[in-house]
Formats: structure tokens, sequence, C-alpha cells
């Protein structure tokens, strides 16, 4: 397919209800440069309404979908959760929420409903609730009796007709969690914990759940007023060093398009929330990345993030008149393109025609996808921008620089304003893998320096007196060390030899505790 934009440029059993509708996540149009600081305001959905970003459990921060490039008969989706994980934020690790339904929707057809549902359904395990431990040694399988807490789900298959159910069907059953990486001590070979997550279902499906690095990447100060009208300080990836959890799905390409002659699929996801009274009610939507926290104002986020794709007309203003452009004109002095913006309508609510736009399609905030066209070989971090129709708006790659993509769209890049707007972060920090589920390995807990006296690839355990000392710090007393036997100990048995083997080395130097 000849580019359109060329340019060079630097569930299961027991359900209480299903919301068939389900929402699109992400908001309307491709909004501008969202972003956002470590406890601060939003980006791509990370904290973008106010009563989502007091419950990260439920709080889609962002979704993608791709054909995957070393299966392109297959479509790969990647929808995650939780907002800014830290990865040394112990003794309660990150896990998924038992109350919840975690749902990504498949619109076949363009009419705004969902034909297909994909159900998370999650359950938390603890073998021993008399340990504040997460692990009570190290783990090295997960099914490792001393994983002490972990978690399995169920995936649901839905099919619907005119937003009523037609069938439901088992897709998988007590699939395990990957955990969160806690630390080489705790989890010397995470990725071998990655590859056993890793789940092969029947008809050429995959699935994953677990702790992943943030794909996201981008300079999220641009909330301190556009940078602060001052871009030289712009290109500092704020979410470099933070997690997520992630739900990975691999599904044939014929499994959730209408057809060969029709392969444009839309995709959003949703989080519902379980109430006291026992039902669910929709919290979180996402679809296009960018949109709810900076293309709707305040008064409409709450509702888009309980709102139904069929139903986005209502938001339709937000995006013919968006506010974002006005801002970069009232701060840098570029000139805002006239309004209506109807190419923001064709490319985020309908799609771009000739690329991704189903025919009579009802416009409605979905990432849309066409299956058919196939990955491509040296992938453009600005996609259909720069000539590589395999990328975002088509549907979304982990690599597509969406902030710089959204802004130059944004400033009236389809409407002959040219631009080279950007946040001169242009990549994630680290590599994504070659193969399914593709996102890179989540940041470890334990990413300090090594402790004195110990190796990389050092056994940890056997080496408790020298974790007691840091590296560079002096020896205690007159150049006396702590000696502690606790090689094998590890949780609340290690925590008292500590403290025995202190007390005698107290009385010994004749201190007072």
């Amino acid at each position: 397919m000849t580019p359109l934009f060329s340019r060079s440029c630097t569930g299961r059993k027991g359900l209480v209800t299903l919301i068939c509708g389900a929402l699109a996540a992400g908001g309307l149009a491709a909004a501008g440069a969202a972003t956002l600081e470590p406890g601060a305001a939003s980006a791509s959905s990370h904290r973008e309404a106010p009563l989502i970003s007091g419950t990260p459990q439920y709080d889609n921060t962002d979704l993608y979908a791709f054909v995957s490039p070393d299966k392109p008969d297959t479509t790969t989706i990647v929808a995650d959760w939780i907002p800014f994980e830290d990865p040394a934020g112990g003794p309660n690790f990150y896990t998924f929420a038992d109350d919840a339904q975690y749902d990504i929707h498949i619109d076949s057809n363009g009419d705004a409903r969902d034909d297909l549902l994909f159900r998370y359904t999650f359950r938390t395990h603890t073998k021993n609730g008399n340990t504040f431990l997460y692990n009570t040694g190290p783990v090295t399988s997960l099914d490792d009796p001393d994983l002490n807490v972990t978690q399995t789900y169920d995936i649901d298959l839905v099919r619907l007709r005119n937003q009523r159910v037609v069938s439901r069907t088992k897709l998988a059953d007590d699939v395990p969690v990957a955990p969160s990486n806690v630390g080489r001590a705790s989890m010397p070979d995470y990725g071998k914990l990655r590859s056993q997550a890793v789940y092969k279902a029947a008809g050429g499906a995959a699935t994953f759940a677990g702790q992943a690095d943030d794909p996201f990447f981008l300079d999220l100060r641009v909330f301190d007023l556009l940078y602060g009208g001052n871009l030289t300080e712009v290109g500092r990836d704020t979410l470099k060093g933070y997690n997520v959890n992630t739900i990975a799905l691999q599904v044939p390409n014929d499994l959730i398009r209408e057809s060969g002659r029709q392969p444009v699929v839309g995709i959003w996801s949703t989080t519902q929330r379980r109430n006291a009274q026992g039902y669910y009610a929709q919290v979180s939507r996402l679809g296009n990345p960018l949109v709810n926290e900076v293309v709707n104002p305040q008064r409409d986020k709450d509702r888009f993030n309980a709102s139904q794709p069929s139903y986005d007309a209502q938001f339709l203003k937000n995006v013919t008149g968006p506010e974002l452009p006005k801002l970069v004109e009232g701060i840098y002095k570029i000139k805002a393109p006239a309004e209506p913006r109807d190419d923001l309508v064709d490319v985020f609510l309908k799609g771009v025609k000739g690329l991704n736009q189903p025919p009579n399609v009802k416009p409605s905030e979905q990432l849309r996808l066409n299956t058919s066209i196939k990955p491509a070989m040296h992938p453009k971090r600005l996609g259909v921008l720069d000539g590589d129709n395999a990328g975002f708006p088509n549907g979304r790659r982990l690599t597509d620089d969406v902030v710089d993509e959204a802004l130059q769209v944004m400033e009236g890049e389809l409407v002959g304003a040219k631009n080279d707007l950007g946040d001169a972060v242009d990549e994630n920090d680290k590599k994504f893998e070659k193969y399914f589920p593709y996102v890179a390995q989540p940041t470890a807990g334990s990413r300090g320096a090594l402790a004195k006296g110990t190796a990389e690839g050092a056994d940890v355990r056997s080496q408790l007196g020298d974790a007691l000392r840091p590296a560079g710090a002096g020896s205690a007393g007159s150049g006396n060390t702590v000696l502690i036997a606790a090689s094998a100990a590890s949780g609340a048995a290690g925590v008292l030899l500590i403290g025995t083997a202190l007390a005698r080395w107290r009385r010994r130097m004749r201190r007072p505790y």
C-alpha cells in the first residue's frame, strides 16, 4: 500500500453481570503531549481522570495492537494497568484486583459495538499468612513453595450481537501470573519466570499476564504548562524505571476480523469493578493513547471512563475544538489550525480512509487496526506520518512514538501545517523482545549498588553479614566485623538470626543495646 502521509523527518462461571458495550479507552481524538511525573497528574491514561487516579489496580494505562512481527497471521494486543509501579514497592507488591473484570473488546464491523470480548479474571493465593513476605526464599519457578503470594487467571471469550451475549467459551483456566520482580536475591532468574507465564491456548492463541517494564516513553513534564514555556529541558523519559501490570493476548487474525475483505478491527480495553452489592460497574476505558487526559476537559473525564463507544457523539466537540492547540499557540506562538478539526475526526474516530477505516463506520473512539497490512521490516517511530502504514494510528506498536505523532497531528500536520514537534524522547529505555509477549522485563526491586563483599551472580543468602554493611560503609567498632551465621536463613527466621547475632556482638563489645 502506498504511504498515505509520506515525509522524512529526523467469564468465568458465576460472573454477576456482563457489560456488553464496553468502553474504548484513551479518549476521543489523538490528544497531544499528554504526560506525567511520578506522583503527579496523568499521561496516556496514567491517572487520566479524577476518580480512577485513586484506584490504580483498575486504571488502564496504555493499549497496543499490532500484527505480530514474527507471526503475521496473528494480532497481538497488549493492555497495561497500575501506573508508576516502583520496583521496590514491597512488601505488598503489585497484583491484579480479584474483584475486577479486565476486558479487551473487539469491534469487527465498525458499528461501535463489540462483537468479541476477552475477559480476564484473577484470583490471589497466599500460602503462609503468618509472614509479611511476598516470597520466603529464592523463587526459581512459578510453582516454587517460596513464592508466597501468587495469582492465577481465567479467560472467557464472549461473543455478542447487538450488545447481547450469544455464547461464552472458556479459553484458559488457572493460568499462573508472572510475579513482581522483587530483586536478584529473591528471583535470581526472572527471565525463566517470565517464560513460564506464557501460556499457549488452542487454535494458535497465546496469553501472558504479569509485571513488565512500562513500554510508554515520553517526557511527562508537559503538565508544567507545556514544559514551562521552555523546551530546553525536554528529553527525559520520566517513565524510565517504572513497571506496569501487563495483559498480552495473541490471537489469529481470522478470529477477530469480519472477513479477509473487511480486515479492519476496532479495539479497546476496560476495567469493571464489583461493588458491595455484587454488581460490576465500568470504571476505566482505553483505546487511542493520549486522549481522555488532554482532549476531554475535567467535567467529562469520569463520564468518559464509564461510557461506551456507541455513545461517543456526546464528546465530539472536544475533538473538533481541542484545547491543546490553543495552549500551544498561547505559550509558543504556533498558530492553532482552523476549527472544526474534521481531520481529527477522520483519523481518530473513524480511521484513515483507505488504511484502517471500515465501511459504514460509526464514529467512536477505538484503536483501529488493519490486520491485512504486513509488519514493517524496519519500523519507523512516526508510523503513518513517515510512510510506515503498519504503525500508529493504524493500531499501535510498542516502538511507535505516539507523543510526537499526536503532537504533530494536533498541530495540523494533516491539513498542511508541517511541523516536527516532539518531546525529544524517541524510544523506550529498554529494548523490547522479539517474541511474544514482546514487552521488556520489569525493572527489579534490587537495582542499587551491590553490598560490600558480594559479586554479580553471588548467592546473597550466604552473605547476610555483608548485606548489613552496604558498599562504601566503614566497619563497625574498632575494625570489628559483624559475623552472622545465617547462610540458609530467609524470611522471619533470617530476621531472628540477625537479631540474635547482633545481640551477641553488642554484648561482646560491651555496648548498650
